[in-house]
């Protein structure tokens, strides 16, 4: 096609000098010599930029006279930059880059995209080698980044070159002329990266160094919060960051720095703590401001009441706002006097308001302990003013535990009943199951201690300790009549007596008979009546010690004694025969 081209570009350069010589004509190698040189001329302009006259604009395009035989076309929006439209008028003179003299249209191929591509790689690629940064304009979003344009040259720009931090808008960046570096340029594929990032940790590096060599404890500078995290906030000091932790953001309590501080904000802060060595920078917000706890044991002494706001709750009590900067804490054993063992939460709600009493104040840990149940009357005391021990009253079982039952009291107080306390015949063990929660039980007031919060009761102190009729109504060494009301392997269990309120002891098995032949427990009945001795009365454990054995050597030593000796010749069962004789007739005439 080059070659049909000259040929026609021949072919007109003939027929102008043939018009030519009419008037002049001109020797025959005058004309050789100037078309060769016109056909040399045209050949070389091809692959080249050259300048050309805008002759029209129509619609998207601009015609462009560069000299040859018939004018171009360029769309106008090669022409714009950074994405404006086009300013261009007829008249103009460009550069365009000549891809051919002549295209199918029979129009010169011209485009004004690879003619500033030319004239921009060659001073990028001076730019790439001497590392020097370079003007461009962010124009549009692709895939992965964005589109810069070098002054003609289009470049990319990756998502994460744009700054040293996330960007989530950059629509403020675009069409504004922006440094970059060149990253990577590869001419023959005609792709450039670049990054802005680079140009920004340069100039910030820079800063930095300038911002430590100045830097001081107490300096108070202003900085953009660059980061937000649960601990604190990383503010930019312009080129160095610096750790502003939540309690030194505001002298009040702060769950979590984002109440106050936003990304991208501009924050006054100071200088409170700086290591040269490991460049490390604390910073603080409320320093600049006065401290509310100056006088604050004057303006709350202990046993104030006053009203102030739930700010935070945890598990082990609640902080309460008295004021802006000031919080006290009600630990979760100052927030109810009934009830124990509940998550504070369920006795306060966030943002509250609650009536509260100071308890104490430590300036040197900046503590204020409060009270909430000590606003509201104290249930123990009140329950010991309108019930006296040994007093009696019914209530609900609501728990029962290994050591004994809690029952419920006037007031939304619990009161104890300790196994030992149950019943007067049967062990705490064996008792306690007879009686299940939510039952009502009668109880009498044992013990009243408002101070440790515990009322002592008893069920079994409702009715006579039968053990009293043992102690008044016999001594040991007295003879008893009793009743088997039980017969086991290793003796006999006994009932007392209406005397003794139907008390209960036992006779072993040694003592059940004088002789060993006769020590069976086999032998006796329940129902059965027999007489036996008392050998002991323990009031401390309640047992009452019992021995037939014991009666019969005593009813023998006191009939050796009235009837004689066996030395006298009578045997032992007279004597012992003629005392129980004497005894049946005593009993017949009773």
């Amino acid at each position: 096609m080059a070659r049909s081209a000259n040929k026609k570009n021949i072919a007109s350069l003939s027929a102008s000098l043939e018009a030519a010589n009419a008037s002049a004509a001109p020797a025959p190698d005058s004309f050789a010599a100037l078309l060769e040189q016109s056909f040399g001329k045209s050949g070389s302009l091809e692959g080249n930029v050259v300048k050309g006259k805008i002759v029209a604009i129509e619609g998207d395009s601009a015609v462009i006279d560069v000299g040859l035989k018939s004018e171009g076309r360029v769309p106008l929006r090669e022409f714009a930059l950074g994405g404006l439209p086009a300013e261009l008028k007829v008249g103009d003179t460009v550069e365009v880059f000549l891809e051919r003299m002549e295209g199918r249209d029979g129009e010169a191929s011209l485009s004004r995209e690879k003619a500033k591509r030319e004239e921009s790689w060659v001073i990028l690629q001076q730019s790439f080698d001497k590392q020097a940064h370079v003007t461009g304009i962010i124009f549009g979003r692709v895939k992965g980044g964005f589109t810069v344009d070098l002054s003609g040259a289009t470049a990319f720009l990756p998502g994460s070159q744009v700054d040293i931090r996330p960007v989530r808008d950059v629509t403020p960046l675009m069409g504004t002329p922006q440094p970059f570096q060149i990253l990577k340029m590869d001419r023959a594929r005609g792709n450039i990266v670049v990054s802005r990032r680079a140009v920004l940790e340069e100039s910030r590096a820079e800063a930095r160094t300038e911002l430590v060599a100045n830097l001081k404890e107490g300096q108070i500078l202003q900085g953009v919060v660059k980061n937000i995290t649960d601990y604190g906030a990383f503010v930019d000091l312009g080129g160095v960051d610096g750790l502003l932790h939540v309690t030194d953001i505001a002298w009040k309590r702060i769950n979590h720095p984002s109440e106050v501080l936003q990304i991208g904000a501009q924050v006054n802060v100071q200088v409170i703590r700086f290591n040269a060595e490991t460049q490390r920078i604390s910073l603080g917000m409320k320093q600049l401001e006065s401290d509310p706890w100056e006088g604050v044991v004057a303006k709350y002494p202990v046993g104030l009441k006053m009203s102030g706001r739930v700010t935070n709750i945890t598990d082990y009590g609640a902080f309460v706002e008295l004021e802006p900067g000031i919080e006290g804490l009600v630990h979760v054993s100052e927030m109810s006097w009934t009830k124990k063992n509940v998550h504070p939460g369920k006795i306060v709600s966030q943002s509250q308001e609650v009536d509260v009493i100071v308890l104490d104040i430590d300036m040197q840990k900046r503590r204020i302990s409060l009270g909430i149940k000590q606003c509201l009357e104290n249930p123990w005391e009140k329950f010991r003013a309108a019930h006296t021990i040994g007093s009696t009253l019914s209530g609900e079982i609501r728990n029962i535990t290994e050591f004994g039952l809690f029952v419920g009291l006037p007031g939304d107080i619990d009161g104890m009943v300790h196994m030992s306390d149950l019943s007067w015949d049967l062990t705490g063990e064996e008792a306690i199951k007879n009686y299940q929660k939510g039952q009502t039980v009668d109880v009498k007031v044992l013990d009243i201690d408002s101070e440790k919060e515990r009322i002592s009761l008893g069920i079994k102190q409702l009715s006579v300790d039968p053990f009293e009729g043992v102690s008044v109504n016999f001594k040991k060494g007295d003879v008893v009549t009793c009743t088997v009301s039980a017969v086991q392997e290793n003796g006999i269990e006994v009932t007392l007596g209406d005397a003794a309120g139907g008390f209960t002891g036992f006779i072993k098995r040694g003592d059940l008979a004088r002789d060993r032949s006769e020590q069976r427990a086999d032998r006796f009945a329940v129902g059965e009546k027999v007489d036996a001795k008392i050998t002991s009365i323990e009031k401390g454990s309640r047992k009452v010690g019992l021995s037939i054995k014991a009666r019969e050597v005593e009813e023998e030593k006191q009939a050796m004694a009235e009837y004689g000796s066996s030395d006298s010749g009578a045997s032992l069962g007279d004597i012992l025969g003629a005392a129980i004789k004497k005894a049946q007739k005593k009993e017949d005439k009773e």
